[in-house]
C-alpha cells in the first residue's frame, strides 16, 4: 500500500540521497537548487513510500488550489530508482497521490515529466500511469537537440561562420566571468526581446557555487572581450544550454557556430548522449520561434518535446 506525505525541510538529506538514486532525476531536483528561489513558490513536494520504503518523490508546488510539479523547474514528474520500480507501482503512486491531493482539497494537478534524453534508464511509466488517470496535454514545447553519436553536421553557412571566427581571432572556452556574460546577456535581452535574465547574476552564481561542474559558463572572446557566451547545464546524459547570446560583434563574426562546434565536440568526448539547444517557444507552447528553431537545426539538432499534462481532481 502507498502511502503520499508532503516534503518537510527536516526530510532535505533523505530527499536528495533519494534523488541522486534515481535514473530519471538530475542535480536540478536536489533541495540547494530547488530551494535557492523558494520565497517565490509554496513548496508541496510529495514522497511515496510503500510498507515504509521511499519509492518516489514528487518535486512540487501549490498555488490557488493548483499542485504543480515544480514551477520553478523546466521538468519534474515523479522520480524513482531504476529497480523494484514498474507500471505497478507507478499506478499505485499515482492514484494514492490523486485520492490524497482530492482530499487535501487541491482541485487539479499541471504535471511536467522529465524528457526522456535526460533518463539514464527508461521511466515512462508515469506517462502511462497520466493517461490512465485521464490527464490531457496542456503545453507541449519544442526542443532542438543534437543526438552526439550520431550528429548531423552543420549546414554550410554555419561551417563557413565556424571559419570566419576563427580568422577573426575568435577564442572560446570556459569562463569564471559571470558578471562580465551577465552585462553582454542583458543587454541582448532587453534590446531585442525587452526582456532580461530569469536568474539574477546573483542568483545564478550561487547555483554554479553550489554545483560547479553541472552549471558553467562557456564564452567566446576577442581580444579579452566577450561577444558570445551561453550557460551550460550538464546532467548525467545531457549537455543543455541555458542564456545564449551574441553581442552585434559577435554575430557579425559569427561566434557562435564556433563555440557550440567546441561544446558539442567537448560533450562528445564527455560521453554524454545529447547535446540540447533548448525550447524555441513563447506562450506555453502555443507561439513557435520560427527563425530560432531553424537557426537551431541548422546545427545539427531535431525535435524533442518537452511537455505538460493536466489533471482534473
Amino acid at each position: 500500500m502507498i502511502e503520499i506525505k508532503k516534503y518537510s525541510a527536516e526530510q532535505c538529506q533523505q530527499w536528495d540521497a533519494f534523488v541522486a538514486s534515481c535514473c530519471n532525476a538530475t542535480f536540478m531536483h536536489q533541495r540547494p537548487y530547488m530551494d535557492y528561489h523558494s520565497h517565490r513558490f509554496t513548496d508541496h513536494s510529495l514522497m511515496a513510500y510503500r510498507d515504509g520504503r521511499l519509492v518516489a518523490v514528487l518535486p512540487a508546488n501549490e498555488c490557488e488550489g493548483v499542485l504543480y510539479s515544480h514551477q520553478g523547474l523546466t521538468y519534474g514528474g515523479w522520480l524513482h530508482p531504476r529497480k523494484h520500480f514498474d507500471a505497478t507501482v507507478m499506478m499505485e503512486v499515482m492514484d494514492a497521490a490523486i485520492a490524497w491531493l482530492r482530499d487535501a482539497g487541491f482541485s487539479s494537478v499541471v504535471y511536467k515529466p522529465v524528457p526522456h534524453i535526460y533518463h539514464s534508464y527508461p521511466a515512462e511509466e508515469d506517462l502511462y500511469a497520466l493517461f490512465r488517470a485521464g490527464a490531457t496535454l496542456s503545453e507541449c514545447n519544442i526542443s532542438t537537440t543534437v543526438l552526439l553519436g550520431d550528429a548531423l553536421p552543420f549546414d554550410r553557412g554555419n561551417k563557413s561562420g565556424v571559419n570566419a571566427a576563427i580568422k577573426a581571432g575568435v577564442q572560446v572556452g570556459e569562463s569564471s566571468d559571470w558578471e562580465g556574460y551577465w552585462k553582454v546577456l542583458s543587454q541582448v535581452l532587453a534590446e531585442h526581446h525587452e526582456a532580461q535574465p530569469v536568474h539574477s547574476l546573483e542568483e545564478i552564481t550561487l547555483l554554479h557555487s553550489r554545483f560547479p561542474q553541472n552549471i558553467r559558463l562557456y564564452t567566446a572572446t576577442v581580444e579579452g572581450r566577450i561577444v558570445a557566451g551561453v550557460v551550460i547545464y550538464y546532467t548525467a546524459t545531457v549537455a543543455h544550454c541555458q542564456y545564449i547570446a551574441a553581442s552585434e560583434e559577435g554575430r557579425r563574426i559569427k561566434a557562435l557556430p564556433l563555440l557550440f562546434k567546441n561544446l558539442i565536440d567537448e560533450a562528445k568526448a564527455s560521453g554524454r548522449t545529447y547535446f540540447d539547444f533548448g525550447i524555441s517557444n513563447e506562450d506555453h507552447g502555443q507561439v513557435l520561434n520560427w527563425g530560432l528553431v531553424q537557426q537551431k537545426s541548422r546545427l545539427g539538432g531535431r525535435g524533442i518535446a518537452y511537455n505538460a499534462f493536466k489533471i482534473n481532481l
